[in-house]
């Protein structure tokens, strides 16, 4: 009898000590990001990192394929599920394309949210702006016509054609090209957030329309090619490169004169944020229409109708706060 006595408190301490073991693993939030080796996404990663530290119970898992597709976001998706990660939070390559693998995620009791760049609906719990879609269209196209009072004609160099946020801000910046007086959008190109791709791109458009007098492109990878690519063919001067970029990435071309000004949100606090959003979803948290969810030292963001929120407006670097910015990120 006391020998079976043994064995049932033996057991039940072996099993209070697995529960125990069980309740303090790290909760598994993968960053999922367009491709790896860009800048944007790695500032991302030190603010997810950031969240991580602060909370204390959990792992990042920081992934992403090695070129923009969505077939390599797809591979990437089904190993989390395999590896039974607790959270996915992804910057999408396509925002359809996406949705099987997400579905088949959150069918596993995966939170999935989307953020930078949107999943359809369907695919992901929320999805976090980097800031508001319709600041952000004014904003792009307002730092090509600042310098520009006479009006004249400018080009957009995208990222891939299917990636939902650059197609939302530059539809939201067609929406108010009128209220920018003689200002002439020329044509879109897609770099894929390749730097050799978005540098040709940049090279055909100087060719093409010999009167180009801005580019605008609203991609990190972008931004800092078609700059160079406007030094290298001696237009400093007579085209201004703007859009989105990092400081770090930015500061000299800006020295250089090929860009006089470009925006862009903190990254470092966008990788925060959707840290913090992913692990309040895995606490328990509902993303529906109205719910404010938690984001640290961000404060909240709440959802509108399509589970939307957005994070804080952008900001204008030029040659005044470049070099400031620049040791930061």
């Amino acid at each position: 009898m006391k020998i079976l006595k043994a064995l049932m408190v033996t057991t039940a301490v072996s099993l209070a000590l697995m529960a125990g073991t069980a309740h303090a693993e790290n909760k598994k939030i993968a960053l999922v990001v367009k491709a790896l080796g860009i800048g944007f996404f790695e500032a991302a990663n030190k603010g997810a990192q950031e969240a991580a530290k602060e909370l204390g119970d959990v792992e990042i898992i920081y992934t992403g394929p090695t070129s923009t597709t969505a077939e390599g976001q797809i591979e990437v998706i089904n190993s989390l599920v395999a590896q039974k990660v607790d959270a996915i939070a992804i910057s999408a390559n396509d925002k359809d394309a996406l949705v099987p693998a997400l579905k088949k995620a959150m069918d596993r009791g995966i939170k999935v949210i989307s953020w930078d760049s949107g999943v359809a609906p369907e695919g992901r719990a929320m999805h976090l702006n980097p800031s508001s879609n319709p600041l952000i269209g004014n904003m792009i196209i307002k730092l090509a016509a600042d310098h520009l009072p006479e009006g004249g004609d400018v080009a957009v160099l995208s990222a891939s054609a299917t990636a939902t946020n650059q197609n939302t801000w530059i539809e939201e910046m067609k929406k108010v090209q009128g209220n920018y007086k003689g200002i002439n959008v020329v044509a879109t190109v897609y770099g894929d957030d390749l730097a050799d791709k978005s540098y040709r791109e940049t090279q055909g458009l100087i060719q093409s329309y010999p009167n180009l007098k801005a580019i605008i492109a609203p991609t990190s990878v972008g931004i800092v090619a078609a700059a160079q690519a406007v030094e290298d063919a001696g237009k400093v001067g007579q085209i201004n490169v703007t859009g989105l970029g990092l400081p770090s990435e930015m500061a000299g071309h800006v020295k250089a004169g090929s860009s006089k000004s470009f925006a862009i949100w903190n990254p470092i606090d966008l990788g925060y944020s959707a840290t913090m959003i992913a692990y309040d979803l895995i606490g328990g948290a509902e993303a529906k229409p109205g719910a404010e969810l938690k984001m640290g030292r961000m404060g909240t963001v709440k959802l509108d109708e399509n589970n939307e929120g957005a994070m804080a407006d952008p900001f204008v670097y030029d040659a005044s706060n470049v070099e400031e910015f620049a040791k930061i990120f």
